[in-house]
């Protein structure tokens, strides 16, 4: 089994690398330099040129990447071009070429050709197959519960009812469009626990809340529910989110929507509880790793 990124990280990489540590050193960068401006060590500028690196002939050869290499090359030789604005550049170009038929995807083929064979009717590289679409929330996730699981204070911010991390697909319309935990996250002695590896269509309540969210205008992919307390709100209102107060008592959705509708930019939000209801707070975010960030903050 090879997934399409394990030829990114060992095939296309270490090409486009090579290719711009001998650009920059024709340019008249220094190794170190090199190093410097590639994130990477000096001796791994040495092995690259020293030809001590496989370089994907393929590759190296595709018009787009040899352009793309000197453009780079060029901009970050003059320092017109960062470092971080090559990465986003080059990261535009994978995503391109794991499209459809492209260079990636004949590669990932070829290495796998039971994929070029599988069901005509679907193709892996679309970016808009809904099998990929899934697997990226379910990744997305898998991080945002690492971040958690690793936070040593997340456990005190779990409310008796539990927690649940959860994101949905970007054309979500119900609750089976958004994945979570199974079962909640609790604490257990002191640690955050997560019982199992996360599903979709297993939580209701905080997909309910993000769903009602996203249906008024909100821009938000992600969310999660800790314990409610004031202090909690100040620290949330100083990271830049924007809170709003929803009635939890009645129609989830339709009180979400109306906090929402009031404050559009709202991504926090929160219910100070009731006969039989916890208080709650929801931090709502782009994707779930943004979210946990978030919460870790707290801990």
């Amino acid at each position: 089994m090879q997934f399409v990124e394990e030829i990114v990280v060992e095939e296309f990489l270490p090409t486009v690398r090579s290719m711009l540590a001998t650009a920059l050193r024709e340019r008249g960068l220094t190794q170190s330099e090199v190093a410097e401006v590639l994130g990477i060590s000096q001796s791994a500028v040495s092995k690259y040129a020293h030809g001590d690196v496989t370089v994907n002939d393929r590759i190296a050869s595709d018009e787009r990447v040899e352009s793309l290499v000197e453009e780079l090359a060029q901009g970050l030789a003059s320092g017109d071009v960062t470092p971080v604005r090559a990465l986003i550049e080059i990261e535009v170009l994978v995503r391109e070429l794991e499209t459809g038929g492209d260079l990636l995807a004949q590669l990932h083929e070829e290495a796998v050709p039971r994929l070029a064979d599988h069901d005509s009717s679907f193709r892996i590289h679309d970016p808009e197959n809904e099998l990929r679409t899934s697997e990226r929330v379910l990744s997305s996730l898998r991080r945002g519960l690492g971040i958690l699981e690793n936070a040593s204070g997340f456990s005190a911010l779990i409310p008796a009812v539990g927690s649940n991390l959860v994101a949905c697909t970007p054309d979500a319309e119900g609750v089976d469009d958004v994945a979570g935990v199974p079962g909640r996250i609790f604490d257990v002695k002191g640690r955050a626990t997560v019982p199992a590896g996360p599903e979709f269509g297993v939580s209701e309540h905080v997909a309910t809340v993000l769903l009602a969210a996203r249906d008024h205008g909100g821009d938000v992919s992600a969310a999660i529910n800790v314990r409610y307390e004031p202090a909690l709100l100040a620290e949330l209102d100083e990271l830049g989110h924007v809170t709003a107060e929803f009635n939890e008592s009645g129609d989830i959705a339709s009180s979400v929507g109306d906090a929402v509708g009031a404050e559009p930019d709202a991504t926090v939000l929160y219910q100070t509880g009731g006969m039989g209801i916890e208080p709650l707070i929801y931090v709502l975010g782009t994707d779930a790793e943004s979210v946990a960030d978030d919460v870790r903050s707290l801990s």
